[in-house]
């Protein structure tokens, strides 16, 4: 049996879900395990295009069982939404090949209310969220104040259950926020309309979890955005409100036996950054404007544009170390084509001294970027298939970043399509 997990190394959107992809090639089972619908995996292949944000990435492999573990932030509305439009692609979803956890907690309807006025109450000083209830979810998580997706097996229960939050949530909407309360008939809306739908598919994945194991099948962990957006690990309070590392796997899987053999750290050959916060190497510009193109840098989820900048030695290096990385996945080297010379991020300038150790938060606003410069190769490499088919100067760059950052580079993708990587 082998155990792998798959996790961003910078701040998310580095090409996780395509990877994901790639791999359950080898897999049985594909487990999200932490995370919610505020980021998406992109996966092109023979089926079309798809931007996943709840659904894992594995879905689109006949034979491979897909889970949603107890550590997700489960959405009805959006992952019904989701489901129906990747099924009218064709894709085949059944309680055989997509389960959900019975323990995993429900994010209700006022979580999105909740995210969308607080960043309006913060204003300048926004932490830049997707406003889809993330924070104040797993802040009513911890509270003990959301319900179990198991507890729509039980409906007098969970109704007197969810009328008792709903009653202590409409004291913060409308006297914090001066919004609207929710109602009775609002929540059995809610709960007729997208919570039956998703019903069939919830079952007690622990018990599953456990019975692949003992039966020696190769599970491969998925994980959302990456370790600079970690909760304890991350750019505080620039972060999300979850651990995004391979360590939590095991916890937010449903399977806390698991032992993880392999994690794979996903790196862009380029850094991008979604939202507010430090964000040491970012270019600006016609400079960051023909990056953005030429990359495609838009959110997934949001459509925004994304921060750039070039590939940041310091945090990539931290974030290997945070997720106990063994080998490393460089995503969208061809996007680096159209440069004459290709900068990296070695190191930063704090207090005017140099240094390749990623700073406390605090500090990172003060960090300004040291800059080397590196040939491009200025040819077309999305038909390479091979370490021999890249030019050497596309290899040099690769090799510097390898031996920078500590850890091997096995994978190089050279375009989006499933086909598109070199393997090392």
């Amino acid at each position: 049996m082998s155990n792998c997990a798959i996790v961003g190394i910078n701040w998310g959107d580095e090409g996780k879900g395509r990877m994901v992809d790639l791999l359950t090639e080898k897999y049985d089972v594909v487990v999200r395990f932490q995370g919610g619908g505020n980021a998406g995996h992109t996966v092109i292949n023979e089926r079309g295009k798809f931007a996943l944000h709840l659904l894992p990435s594995g879905i689109f492999r006949n034979g491979v069982v897909n889970l949603l573990g107890n550590g997700v932030a489960i959405d009805p509305e959006n992952l019904w939404n989701e489901m129906e439009e990747v099924m009218s692609q064709g894709v085949s979803l059944t309680p055989e090949n997509l389960k959900i956890s019975d323990r995993a907690s429900l994010l209700l309807p006022w979580h999105r209310d909740m995210d969308e006025l607080e960043e309006m109450r913060l204003a300048d000083k926004k932490y830049g969220s997707t406003k889809q209830g993330i924070a104040p979810f797993y802040s009513d998580k911890y509270q003990k104040k959301t319900v179990l997706a198991g507890e729509l097996f039980y409906p007098e229960e969970l109704r007197q259950h969810l009328y008792d939050i709903m009653e202590w949530k409409n004291l913060t909407l409308t006297k914090v926020y001066g919004a609207k309360p929710y109602t009775k008939e609002m929540l059995e809306e809610w709960l007729n309309t997208y919570c039956e739908k998703i019903k069939p598919y919830i079952c007690d994945t622990g018990a599953f979890l456990k019975e692949q194991q003992e039966n020696g099948k190769n599970i491969l962990f998925e994980a959302q955005l990456g370790s600079l957006r970690d909760l304890d690990y991350g750019i505080y309070p620039y972060t999300t409100s979850s651990n995004t590392t391979a360590a939590y796997a095991p916890i937010g899987s449903g399977l806390p036996s698991a032992k993880i053999n392999d994690v794979v750290g996903v790196v862009k050959a380029y850094s991008t950054c979604v939202g507010e916060g430090p964000f040491v190497c970012e270019m600006f510009g016609e400079e960051a404007e023909e990056l953005r193109k030429n990359g495609f840098e838009y959110g997934a989820k949001t459509g925004r544009p994304r921060r750039v900048g070039p590939i940041d030695i310091v945090a990539t290096k931290y974030g290997v170390e945070v997720q106990a990385a063994t080998a490393i996945a460089l995503t969208k080297l061809d996007v680096l084509s159209y440069m004459d010379k290709i900068p990296v991020c070695t190191k930063y300038l704090v207090d005017g001294k140099e240094t390749d150790r990623f700073p406390f938060p605090v500090a990172l606003k003060n960090a300004q970027p040291v800059v080397e410069y590196f040939d491009g190769w200025k040819c077309d490499i999305t038909s390479a298939r091979k370490w021999e088919d890249l030019p050497k100067q596309a290899q040099d760059y690769v090799l510097f970043v390898e031996k920078q950052i500590g850890c091997p580079i096995k994978y190089v993708s050279v375009g989006p399509e499933r086909e598109s990587i070199v393997i090392r």
